[in-house]
């Protein structure tokens, strides 16, 4: 059950955020919490238009917020160099709520990146195709599709991911992004219940298998196309 902290604060950012587009509840749940997405616009002398999604806990502000941030303004290793700020920002604030000094924080850091990157556009973009990674991963099987590719979708966004999910005789999912960030998506593949097994009970995702994990160099940017292949 969500705290009364939790549901207070989002009720106090909608009065703030109340411009046409600038607030959206996307989902509330006892089980998974609340995700709520924050739409900056003009910020900075770029005029930089900002998209924040902040996923609540149900401990939450025990527990701080995930946190993904995308821009057309920004590239990918701006946006993840930002990400990574605001989580070390909110691990070290006091147990309270916090996304609007969060929201607050993220538009200085996006005024610093593009600041420190200005007229060295060039290495930033041949630095991200070095990190750029791709996987292409082996699902044993989906049987509560709703759920499982709920969570897909979920921590894609939350990890800074794209992919596209494909359905048939063979379960592929194709991912694309920053290494580590594969990496945890394929650990949480393993470690959380994602479906459900023959009897209905909630399983794990174990007998995943990664059939190409390989550097990947073309910036693509879309998630989750389920799509149905012949074999």
């Amino acid at each position: 059950m969500m705290s009364e902290a939790a549901l207070e604060e989002v009720s106090v950012l909608s009065s703030i955020y109340c411009g046409a587009g600038e607030f959206q509840l996307i989902q509330q749940s006892a089980q998974d919490g609340l995700v709520v997405q924050i739409n900056c616009a003009g910020v900075g002398d770029r005029g930089l238009d900002v998209r924040l999604v902040f996923h609540l806990h149900p401990d939450y502000p025990s527990s701080p917020p995930h946190i993904s941030i995308s821009s057309t303004g920004l590239s990918r290793a701006q946006c993840h160099s930002i990400r990574q700020k605001l989580l070390d920002r909110a691990a070290a604030l006091a147990p309270e709520p916090m996304v609007h000094q969060l929201v607050e924080c993220s538009q200085q850091l996006c005024v610093e990146v593009t600041e420190d990157c200005r007229g060295g556009e060039e290495a930033v973009e041949e630095t991200e195709k070095g990190e750029e990674w791709t996987a292409v991963l082996l699902l044993d099987h989906i049987r509560s599709q709703n759920r499982y590719i709920g969570l897909l979708e979920r921590w894609s966004h939350q990890l800074q991911l794209s992919g596209t999910l494909l359905l048939g005789q063979s379960i592929l999912v194709i991912l694309q992004g920053f290494k580590p960030d594969i990496k945890e998506f394929c650990r949480r593949l393993k470690t959380v219940k994602v479906d459900v097994d023959s009897s209905g009970k909630k399983c794990k995702e174990r007998m995943m298998k990664i059939l190409i994990e390989s550097p990947w160099c073309v910036s693509r940017h879309h998630w989750y196309e389920s799509q149905t292949h012949k074999e």
